[in-house]
Parts: structure tokens; sequence; C-alpha cells
């Protein structure tokens, strides 16, 4: 219920007002019963956003492999020949 409460912004007597009302609609016999509902549903809702996450790491994660695989090293265009001085404004000299 404390998750209720902070979830809407409820201070204690606002609470214990909200709780009463309910224990006249419902009735101490049905509150139990309530409560047990609630919290498989609650279980269910973390379950499923769990499994949710779960997936959407698993097709992050496939991806990312998936792209590294076919990333292939880069080829080089010019042919590499013997390595020329370099002058102070960072061109080559040509002789």
């Amino acid at each position: 219920m404390s998750l209720i409460a902070s979830f809407m912004n409820l201070a204690g007597p606002d609470l214990i007002v909200i709780l009463l009302i309910v224990l006249v609609l419902f009735g101490a016999k049905k509150l139990p019963e309530l409560a047990r509902g609630m919290g498989q549903a609650v279980k269910e809702f973390q379950k499923a956003k769990d499994e949710f996450n779960d997936e959407l790491h698993k097709a992050g994660k496939s991806e990312t492999e998936t792209a590294k695989s076919e990333v292939k090293p880069a080829q080089s265009t010019v042919p590499r020949g013997e390595s020329q001085p370099v002058n102070s404004d960072g061109k080559a000299d040509q002789a």
C-alpha cells in the first residue's frame, strides 16, 4: 500500500481515510482477498516488465554483435612507399 501512497503523494491521514472507505465498501472479509489480488497483479506486472527489458537487452546485444561482425578493416587505396621527410607545414618534401 505504501507504493500506492508514494505514487499518489498521499499523507498519513489521507491514506487512513481511503482505507476506511475501502473497508466500508468491501467489508473485512473481502480485504485479504483484494490485497492478495493486488499483490498478484503487481507481481505479474513486474514479471512482464522484466521480460520486456530482457528482450530489449538481447535485441541490442545481437544487433551490436551483427554490426561488429560486418565491420571490415579499412583498405588503403594509396600504395605505401618509402617514408618521405615532412616539412614544418605538414607536407612531404618533393625531391
